[in-house]
């Protein structure tokens, strides 16, 4: 169904890196979500309100809230899709971020006046009655509910977006709740034993959970996680096409919101090159990059001694010397420099952040293994980490 509507509105919908493109299907996600949710929401609201159930009027509740939060989506849509400015130099894309945190306070709220309520009908018991109207609108919910949800899981995958990925989360556990509600409802109609207010408790839980969930995704967005892998396997794939660049390290991802995507990064080049010619390397890779990625590259030239073998030879031991404190510790930018007192072994050393080693206790154990290969080397190091 999106597919036939993205068809229909979206020109040239495959074309994704199209900030024109992704723009639009967050607008046709948002829509889509604003009309569904106010549909389900009146329906749920009247049969909810007619059968005395607490359970559907919260989930009836729950729908409009989820509409709202289409609205915030919409909203952040427009304004993500501004051109950068003297005041936001790099755009306004993070502004999903802004509203999804936006989006799940809205969830809790929800989920908090639903457990209120809920408790309020568990001291003071009302009976519902639920009639084949009532089970025949919670089919449909779920249904729409699932498709929604599903449908916006692909669409955020697609375009990378934040905010729809926590609609499209919500949606997923509003279907469980109404399943919930459903259950309830059954339960009810068959055996009399009523079941509702717990129900719309348990309800009020699986929303506060998605909740959480949405707003924990979002910090972390906010505060800096990590690069995606595939991303990195990416550069690291396209750099390598380039004979000049020997590897690559000191990369640098730096997220701006969704199709803004700086990097950084160390390129290792044979320093007996002509300049000029690693210069024209270094640029086409970089084009490249934001062709193939969309990320804006800032390639540093290294150049390194090649076929030296006493270079290689000392580098190999380094290398081994620095595994033998940990195999996941690596060297890069490894230099030689012949004294007449003593030698010096210039080199970084990158530690992953799973290495729970001090930088200043890689420094001293990897100085202590250099000394061993010879008294006469001292090591100068720098702990980047990975």
């Amino acid at each position: 169904m999106i597919n036939l509507l993205a068809k229909l509105f979206i020109k040239d919908k495959d074309n994704i890196k199209d900030p024109k493109v992704r723009h639009a299907y967050g607008m046709l996600m948002s829509i889509v979500g604003i009309v569904t949710n106010l549909v389900l929401s009146m329906l749920k609201l009247v049969f909810g309100t007619l059968c005395g159930s607490i359970a559907v009027t919260a989930d009836a509740l729950n729908n409009l809230s989820d509409a709202g939060s289409q609205i915030i989506s919409l909203i952040s849509f427009k304004i993500s899709s501004k051109p950068a400015d003297r005041d936001h130099p790099f755009g306004h894309a993070r502004i999903e971020y802004v509203a999804s945190m936006i989006v799940s306070f809205l969830v809790l709220l929800v989920g908090w006046e639903l457990m209120s309520e809920s408790i309020a009908k568990i001291i003071e018991p009302v009976k519902a009655d639920f009639s084949n109207a009532v089970i025949i609108v919670l089919c449909i919910s779920i249904a729409g509910k699932l498709w929604l949800g599903f449908s916006g899981k692909r669409v955020a995958k697609r375009i990378g977006s934040s905010v729809i990925r926590a609609t499209s989360a919500d949606s997923l556990s509003d279907a469980i709740a109404t399943s919930a509600v459903l259950v309830s409802a059954l339960i009810s109609r068959f055996t009399g034993f009523q079941t509702d207010a717990y129900m719309g408790a348990a309800v009020s839980v699986v929303i506060m959970i998605a909740g959480i969930k949405i707003l924990n995704d979002t910090k972390n967005s906010i505060l800096g996680s990590p690069p995606d892998p595939e991303i990195i396997e990416a550069i690291r794939s396209i750099t390598a096409e380039y004979p000049e660049i020997l590897g690559i390290h000191d990369l640098v991802v730096h997220n701006y919101g969704p199709g803004n995507t700086i990097a950084s990064l160390h390129a290792e080049v044979d320093g007996k090159e002509d300049v000029y010619l690693i210069h024209d390397v270094i640029d086409n890779a970089e084009k490249k990059l934001y062709e193939q990625l969309g990320v804006r590259a800032t390639i540093h030239m290294d150049p390194i001694v090649t076929g030296d073998e006493r270079v290689n030879e000392l580098r190999a031991l380094t290398l081994e010397a620095v595994k033998q404190i940990d195999s996941r510790l690596n060297i890069h930018d490894f230099r030689f420099v012949q004294g007449p007192t003593h030698s010096n072994l210039i080199f970084d050393v990158t530690a992953p952040f799973e290495v729970k080693l001090s930088n200043a206790n890689i420094i001293e154990l990897t100085q202590q293994k250099i000394s061993k290969i010879n008294p006469d080397f001292f090591a100068v190091i720098t702990v980047d980490r990975e």
